[in-house]
């Protein structure tokens, strides 16, 4: 059995820069500010790094919540007979509000399909944006983020990791790619 090839594509600084970047843009569109609404598991960490920074840049946090997208996914059945499921904290009206959605990895769009099928539950919002950490294509859902801190061309072999390197709260990007035979 061949051990992945593992390659650090971007480290804890270079996700800073394009987290303040991304949210920069999200920015530029100030009427309305949007809340924010991180994807349980990979894209809170993504929500976390972009709500210090529109904090310090806007001298407060902007409305912000949780989904859990387990019970949306179409594959949960295939997946595992009893899904692992997470809260949904959504602690504002989204009733016409401009929602910003912040996952991870954006692959084929079936988790932002799941996210907004549970986003819709609370509410009808006005418009929902999406803001993802690297987009590496290989799209099966006519899905695309409005903003993209990373966008990575990937095989469909390679699996793209967001990680924490080990200095808390530190990111870092990993493409792993399939073993190699000597």
């Amino acid at each position: 059995m061949h051990m992945p090839e593992r390659t650090v594509l971007y480290g804890t600084a270079d996700i800073d820069r394009a987290l303040a970047k991304a949210a920069a843009d999200v920015l530029t569109r100030r009427d309305p500010l949007p809340a924010i609404v991180g994807v349980r598991r990979g894209g809170l960490p993504v929500m976390e790094r972009l709500q210090e920074i529109f904090t310090r840049t806007l001298g407060r946090p902007l409305d912000s919540g949780v989904v859990d997208i387990n019970l949306y996914r179409d594959d949960w059945t295939l997946a595992r007979a009893f899904p692992r499921v997470g809260p949904t904290d959504i602690g504002f009206t989204v009733e016409g509000r401009r929602i910003l959605l912040v996952d991870d990895v954006l692959y084929t769009g079936r988790t932002v399909r799941a996210a907004l099928d549970a986003l819709s539950e609370f509410g009808r919002s006005a418009c929902v944006e999406l803001l993802v950490l690297v987009d590496r294509g290989h799209r099966e859902m006519p899905i695309q983020a409005d903003y993209a801190a990373f966008t990575i061309a990937t095989d469909a072999g390679e699996i793209v990791e967001v990680n924490s390197d080990g200095t808390a709260p530190g990111l870092e990007i990993v493409l792993m790619r399939p073993g190699r035979t000597p």
